[in-house]
């Protein structure tokens, strides 16, 4: 390309393409972060060149990047990338970023307290639950999520609360022509069967989680909203069945449900009908 027609383009001569407005290596380099905050145990070289479609030389070099900024480290034993302390304060920042996680954080104390077991609070990103925050029961089983994991939408407490209660063109959209994948046994792999269990949330003002993320596990859950009545997040009570059986997933519902609506009117958040 000439200079003239270099400039044109608006770029300077010896400049890459722009590939949608971003830099290719910025983007690359932001994906494979993502790739390893989902592997907290660490990728080799090879898997995450795989798993991010990209040459090892090409990942290797990103890598030695994001190195040389904090974000990531390199075990020197086993040779597995891990994120850094820098990528941990980002992700931290976020968090105190966001005032319903901190004004959510004794409430989810005081559900633990009085139910005995752990309570979360989580967003939705896409068609996944992300937990953000949790108090754990002391009880010596109990449930434990990494903060940062993920669930389905459709196969955990807080994700069939966010799905319930949003609008429903987007609900619509983000569940046409998708596959429901079987998390266990129970759960909700078909759209009508789902379709008709959100409904009930609405109702209730709360979703169950019958053994539908993890076997032996239930889980009562409802959603936190903004001042437009939209899903800001949702919190949840967990406990192994032998503890939360089915008569006392209704109690923990309504309770949660309840918790869930102080912390909404806490941040000037408005219910809707369904649930007010």
């Amino acid at each position: 390309m000439s200079e003239v027609k270099r400039r044109a383009a608006g770029r300077p001569a010896g400049s890459a393409k722009p590939s949608g407005g971003h830099s290719q290596s910025l983007v690359r380099g932001l994906k494979l972060l993502e790739y390893l905050a989902a592997s907290p145990g660490g990728m080799a070289l090879s898997e995450l060149a795989e798993t991010a479609e990209l040459a090892p030389s090409t990942t290797h070099r990103l890598l030695q990047a994001l190195q040389s900024q904090g974000f990531v480290t390199q075990d020197g034993e086993l040779g597995l990338w891990r994120i850094d302390v820098k990528t941990f304060r980002i992700g931290n920042s976020f968090l105190e970023a966001r005032d319903f996680i901190a004004t959510g954080r004794p409430f989810l104390r005081r559900l633990t307290a009085e139910t005995g077991e752990t309570a979360n609070l989580g967003i939705r990103d896409g068609d996944t639950a992300v937990f953000l925050a949790q108090h754990e029961s002391p009880q010596m089983m109990r449930m434990i999520t990494r903060l940062g994991s993920r669930a389905p939408l459709h196969a955990s407490g807080v994700g069939k609360a966010l799905l319930a209660w949003m609008p429903d063109d987007e609900r619509a959209r983000l569940l046409k022509g998708r596959e429901l994948t079987r998390v266990t046994r129970n759960t909700l792999n078909d759209s009508d069967e789902l379709l008709d269990d959100l409904a009930h949330i609405r109702d209730q003002g709360f979703a169950c989680d019958r053994e539908e993320h993890a076997i032996g596990l239930h889980c009562v859950a409802a959603c936190v909203h903004d001042e437009l009545g939209v899903p800001l997040a949702a919190i949840s009570v967990s406990g192994p069945v032998a503890r939360i059986p089915e008569a006392r997933l209704l109690e923990l519902g309504e309770l949660v449900r309840d918790v869930a609506a102080e912390i909404t009117t806490q941040l000037g958040g408005r219910l809707p009908s369904s649930v007010s």
